[in-house]
């Protein structure tokens, strides 16, 4: 296939000349539209970067594709995207995305961010403000100053953060001051035209307080914005911390606030349930959806709580020397080497298999509800120098997702006979449409292919589109094959399979910038005007003891009969965390009827058993003493 560029010329029975009735026309494709079914060999024109018309009769422009035996689609949408540098967009480019934001880690500084992508983007960009940002700042005193406060410049954050040997915005619970001011970044941020709040709260599970998490949906909320989260527990398959348990607190969330909610990378055990209760909130009429990526292994560091053994080995029943598997050495890594990199190198990067993944793979394809977030990871080489645009694609050191994500949930689609049309939702309708519904205008007229919608199109060739992307060295950043035309705005900016250097068409999806936040502080007072009807001055005498920062009530140690082992609670305001006892750590005791550490515990239940056997402590009973063994 060839791109013909049509000159004025005379025509052969005359003077007259063509008319230019389009600046790009696309011939003689399958149009194919998630929103409507239309599915139709037609032709498209496109003038000042918009579909003016889908039809079958001939039509002419400055600008002719040919796009006989492909398929005309809107241009993917993808929502995690980390690596957002140059050669990041243009290997995405290949992978027929033409919307590449980082809902995930978001960012900070947003009128910088916008300002500094203006004009030399090769494809649209958005973002998020950023919670983790914000927590650094107040919990680990970081400036975080300047346009670049997101990825790919992020792991520079973490390291910075972690100098003093804490990594506070991880592990340090707010307090109510703390909390405010982490909400007002937040609300400033949305102020500034961000799509929503985005949350790595999985990764601060420790940190981040079920009330913060509940003020920063509030914060979205406020604007009827998104809250996108990689969420609490994720990738857990154990009681009582499973991974559906940080989905239903998010969820809780975004119902009670009719919040629109996106949960990323919802590709691990549990998805079905989460899946479920997200289709069943849709019937129900809330905003709220997740993406997955179509890869059986994830990627991460070696300084990873998920994949440390005591987790990995011991609670998921992986082996390291089979799931674990270093880019750099182009192989499964050892026990011991991986216990030597994670103590020497806890930032290098490693990919993650994780089994289950090959049988639910074929489930997720078949998911109208999903969508396909690539998760594409910064674009470094071996060295972990960073890339740049003129980087062969073959010095890529990292995941192939962040290559050949949409390309291979093609070829997945295909070689499953899944309906092309659902698959097409998947990769851009189902993100323009959720965004959209929260009021964001420039994603109602992206994800379709209509005529008075914008031009972000890719074209790709069905039966042989493909991901060429590995896990293997020198094959990680590999381009699809099978996509040899994508425009952004109504301009080519993939041209027979080639990314065209130094063409910027990319545009800004961003929200109004407001003259007036809306942030509101958490407080009791704020509280109390829900939960109580308006009685003037009438107020419970106990209530008009407490206030925020000073509560008067004495501490109370619970009783004996309750718990054999709890600390005293000191003085605390609504907000702020406290040590008390960790009932998770305690065990019911079925002897003296109240909770107790695990081995004081079994040593009362042992006594009880012998005492019934008569002093024999080798014989057994049952757990009922209903008969002896």
């Amino acid at each position: 296939m060839s791109i013909a560029y049509i000159t004025v010329i005379a025509s052969i029975y005359g003077a007259a000349t063509i008319a230019q009735d389009y600046d790009v026309v696309i011939l003689n494709g399958r149009v194919m539209d998630p929103e409507t079914n239309f599915d139709q060999v037609a032709n498209v024109g496109i003038n000042n970067g918009w579909i003016t018309t889908i039809t079958s009769d001939p039509i002419e422009g400055s600008q002719t594709i040919d796009a006989s035996d492909h398929v005309i689609a809107p241009g993917f949408i993808d929502l995690e995207q980390h690596g957002l540098d140059p050669w990041g967009f243009k290997v995405n480019l290949r992978d027929g995305v033409t919307t590449q934001m980082d809902f995930e880690v978001g960012a900070a500084n947003i009128d910088e961010w916008y300002a500094a992508r203006e004009g030399s983007t090769q494809a649209n960009f958005g973002t998020v403000i950023g919670q983790e940002f914000a927590r650094m700042r107040v919990h680990d005193g970081l400036a975080l100053e300047g346009p670049n406060i997101s990825m790919p410049f992020f792991f520079d954050y973490r390291a910075e953060a972690a100098e003093d040997g804490v990594d506070g915005w991880s592990i340090t619970p707010s307090n109510r001051e703390q909390m405010n001011e982490i909400t007002a970044q937040l609300d400033e941020g949305l102020r500034l035209g961000a799509l929503g709040v985005g949350s790595t709260i999985g990764y601060a599970r420790e940190g981040i307080t079920t009330y913060e998490m509940f003020e920063a949906q509030k914060a979205a909320a406020r604007y009827g914005r998104l809250t996108s989260v990689h969420h609490r527990f994720h990738p857990s398959a154990s009681t009582p911390t499973e991974t559906q348990t940080g989905v239903n607190e998010i969820l809780v969330n975004a119902m009670v606030l009719n919040a629109p909610l996106h949960v990323h990378h919802d590709n691990d055990y549990g998805w079905w349930e989460n899946q479920e209760k997200l289709q069943m909130a849709r019937d129900q009429g809330f905003n709220v959806w997740s993406s997955y990526y179509p890869w059986t292994a994830g990627s991460g560091n070696y300084g990873a709580s998920i994949v440390a053994p005591s987790n990995w080995e011991d609670n998921m029943g992986y082996k390291i020397d089979e799931t674990i598997f270093d880019p750099q050495l182009d192989r499964f890594v050892t026990r011991e080497e991986f216990d030597e990199f994670a103590a020497s190198e806890p930032g290098r990067t490693l990919i993650a298999f994780s089994p289950p993944r090959e049988e639910w793979l074929t489930d997720w394809i078949q998911i109208a509800g999903y969508g396909v977030s690539g998760d594409g990871m910064p674009s470094l080489n071996l060295d972990g120098e960073a890339l740049t645009w003129d980087s062969p694609y073959e010095d890529y050191a990292g995941h192939p997702r962040s290559a050949g994500t949409h390309a291979t949930v093609l070829r997945l689609s295909r070689e499953n006979d899944v309906p092309l049309m659902l698959t097409l939702t998947q990769l851009s309708y189902i993100h323009a449409k959720r965004l959209g519904d929260t009021g964001l205008r420039a994603m109602q007229v992206r994800g379709r292919m209509q005529e008075g919608m914008v031009a972000d199109i890719t074209i790709f060739d069905p039966a042989n589109v493909t991901e060429q992307a590995k896990y293997s060295r020198g094959k990680n950043g590999l381009p699809s094959l099978g996509i040899p035309y994508v425009l952004v705005n109504g301009t080519i900016v993939v041209e027979n399979s080639k990314v065209l250097k130094d063409v910027y068409p990319g545009q800004a999806i961003r929200f109004p910038v407001e003259e007036e936040g809306r942030f509101v502080p958490a407080s009791r007072e704020q509280i109390m005007g829900i939960l109580t009807p308006d009685t003037g001055s009438t107020r419970p005498s106990l209530l008009q003891d407490i206030s925020d920062d000073d509560a008067k009530l004495e501490p109370v140690t619970p009783s004996i009969t309750q718990f054999a082992s709890a600390e005293p609670n000191n003085p605390f305001d609504w907000f702020s965390p406290r040590k008390g006892f960790d009932d998770s750590a305690l065990f019911f005791c079925q002897v003296h009827g109240r909770y107790e550490d695990n081995e004081t515990a079994a040593r009362d239940w042992a006594q009880v058993l012998i005492a019934k056997n008569g002093g024999d402590p080798n014989k057994r009973f049952d757990p009922i003493f209903a008969r002896q063994e």
